[in-house]
């Protein structure tokens, strides 16, 4: 029996449309990352960017348990001296919802070029309504 490898022509890729309202931060992400991957294809290899497109509405209603509001803290730098800035995670779920997914699901894809093309991929809206009607994405429950 020979080993079959999946070229990138031959990947079919699927849109889905995920609704955030309640659900739990992590548990949303890791879902979110395991599609944009591919490993729920039976075709799934590490080193072929075999995922789907994913579309997540509401992410402003997201959950996040126990004392993470106030205690997980984003960081970014500008790159000047002093330039540390330090956000809250209730300030980001206020100012920028949609940023709280993204970081999330980024730090679970790989680290290299295929994580990249990978996150190009996800869209993140804050609202109940997007723009990807088009494309006929597919309902997913995920769950919480």
């Amino acid at each position: 029996m020979k080993t079959y490898r999946v070229r990138p022509e031959d990947v079919q890729r699927n849109w889905w449309l995920i609704d955030a309202e309640g659900k739990t931060l992590g548990r949303l992400a890791s879902q979110i990352a395991r599609l944009l991957r591919g490993k729920h294809k039976p075709y799934y290899q590490p080193d072929v960017d075999c995922g789907d497109f994913v579309v997540v509405v509401n992410a402003d209603k997201i959950r996040v348990t126990g004392k993470k509001l106030e205690q997980k803290i984003y960081y970014r730098h500008s790159n000047y001296p002093g330039g540390l800035k330090a956000y809250t995670l209730r300030w980001m779920l206020e100012n920028k919802p949609e940023e709280v997914i993204r970081l999330a699901v980024k730090r679970m894809l790989p680290k290299n070029r295929l994580g990249h093309r990978m996150m190009k991929r996800l869209k993140v809206l804050r609202g109940p309504e997007h723009p990807y009607v088009a494309q006929k994405p597919q309902k997913l429950e995920v769950e919480a």
